[in-house]
């Protein structure tokens, strides 16, 4: 599977980017503005689980995956592709978050995805070779979401 890892800083706190990963209410294509609404759809949650088909629209296509969501540690949230139009199953994305001193967080996301279509490897190709920077974007958006918001 192609890899990429990268660390991210945000001011915002542990429990709030946390609480973020977590939210799949309407409001998440609202916090995570690479989500396609339309594409967006959540079949279940539980304690520390979640089943949700989540996409982006991009010129030309869109891609979707539904996801298996597991929080199960604390400090750590991975989702892991159950089923796709662009990447195999067993491809996942993890976001490990731990607090900063001054309050804010450190967030070691691991990008993890196999295309199965040419579109998939076009993206993935991009995301390696840049070293994960759209990942990063899409990421640093929804933290600037958050500050601005105060939730």
């Amino acid at each position: 599977m192609p890899k990429v890892e990268m660390d991210l800083e945000t001011p915002v706190a542990p429990e709030r980017v946390r609480a973020a990963l977590l939210d799949f209410s309407d409001r998440r294509p609202e916090l995570w503005p690479g989500i396609e609404p339309s594409l967006y759809h959540v079949y279940s949650v539980g304690a520390t689980t979640a089943e949700v088909k989540e996409g982006s629209r991009m010129p030309g296509m869109s891609v979707w995956a539904v996801e298996h969501y597991d929080w199960s540690d604390p400090r750590l949230v991975t989702w892991t592709v159950r089923e796709s139009n662009f990447c195999t199953p067993g491809s996942y994305v993890s976001a490990a978050i731990t607090g900063r001193p001054d309050g804010g967080s450190r967030v070691h996301i691991v990008w993890n995805r196999t295309p199965t279509t040419f579109g998939g490897r076009i993206a993935t190709f991009l995301i390696v070779a840049s070293k994960g920077r759209p990942v990063a974007a899409s990421f640093r958006r929804a933290m600037k979401i958050l500050e601005r918001a105060g939730v």
